[in-house]
């Protein structure tokens, strides 16, 4: 994992040393809003219209934060709209790159061989590090938006207009309620991994590591008494946290330390997980050989060795139980 410094590619690991042992993730840069007719975003960011066939989308299939992205792309049928590539899950000296013998789609657009370049395409200048997912404007030729959180909402609405597909994954009378879940779960368990696996001091990890786990038992006791982080309805929290259980026990569990307890140990959370991992279209956005691989292969101040493990066996396709409880599926597809 490296960084552009004045358009320079640098490949720098995170300074945990000035932090105190702490991992902190540099929040996204490139702000730009998709809206169904070019008006501003939500906070007044620049609007640029929805069109099909003029953005692109940039994603790791080993990435939580672009997995996010590229399920809400198949949910909400985008995939004729908005094309898609994909790295290598091997992280290295250049950081991603769209080598095909390793893996990756390749870029069919910008025929990049790193996804840096991506990044002094859209500034020659840029200083900061270089992150998946990215949102490419065809027309104007640069990233209009890195940051994930945000492509998850421009997918979930931008593009209904020309699409017919009404699915809301945010609805209004939920918000309060998605925004106060996924900011427990982006902090402690989404990032928390994160905090606990890149930790370089000891009490740091076992901080991080207590935060993670207690909220993870505040989830399974939401979801012993309602089917979804909302409630009746799967909402884009339920996307925001799935993305980290699934890859919580084949990555998190051992090779960021984070071994407590295994999602498969969680009566609800892995009946949840796996209901989700069932839903239809969610599957197939699954890629474990890129995420173990991606993982044990890139992070070699973790896993210097470089094995990737062969297991274990995750069984996500058992039955599951979600059904003992009122679910309503997705607003707008009653």
């Amino acid at each position: 994992m490296g960084l552009l410094v004045d358009g320079k590619w640098q490949d720098r690991w995170y300074d945990t040393e000035s932090h105190g042992g702490e991992f902190v993730r540099e929040s996204a840069k490139l702000r730009d809003w998709i809206t169904p007719t070019g008006a501003p975003g939500p906070d007044g960011q620049r609007g640029l219209a929805a069109e099909a066939g003029r953005y692109h989308l940039y994603v790791s299939l080993a990435c939580p934060w672009a997995h996010r992205a590229l399920i809400m792309r198949k949910l909400k049928g985008l995939e004729a709209l908005v094309g898609v590539s994909h790295t290598s899950p091997l992280m290295l000296d250049q950081g991603w790159s769209y080598r095909v013998d390793e893996g990756s789609s390749g870029d069919s657009v910008n025929h990049v061989d790193y996804h840096h370049q991506l990044y002094t395409l859209t500034d020659s200048n840029y200083t900061g590090r270089v992150t998946v997912p990215a949102l490419w404007d065809r027309q104007e030729r640069r990233i209009v938006n890195n940051e994930s959180a945000e492509i998850v909402r421009m997918l979930n609405t931008a593009f209904d207009g020309l699409t017919g597909n009404r699915l809301d994954f945010y609805p209004d009378d939920l918000r309060d309620v998605i925004d106060a879940v996924n900011a427990d779960v982006y902090d402690h368990v989404n990032n928390g991994v994160y905090k606990a696996g890149f930790a370089t001091e000891q009490g740091v990890y076992e901080k991080h590591f207590a935060a993670l786990f207690d909220c993870l038992d505040r989830l399974e006791s939401r979801l012993a008494g309602q089917r979804y982080l909302a409630g009746e309805w799967l909402t884009e929290a339920d996307i925001r946290l799935f993305t980290t259980l699934v890859r919580f026990d084949a990555v998190y569990h051992g090779h960021f330390k984070c071994n407590r307890q295994r999602i498969a140990d969680f009566p609800n959370l892995s009946n949840y997980l796996r209901e989700l991992y069932q839903w239809p279209g969610i599957r197939d956005t699954v890629d474990f050989d890129h995420i173990k691989r991606h993982y044990y292969y890139s992070h070699p101040t973790i896993n210097p060795t470089r094995i990737v493990p062969v297991g274990p066996s995750l069984a996500l396709d058992a039955p599951h139980d979600r059904d003992r409880l009122t679910g309503r599926g997705v607003r707008g597809g009653e």
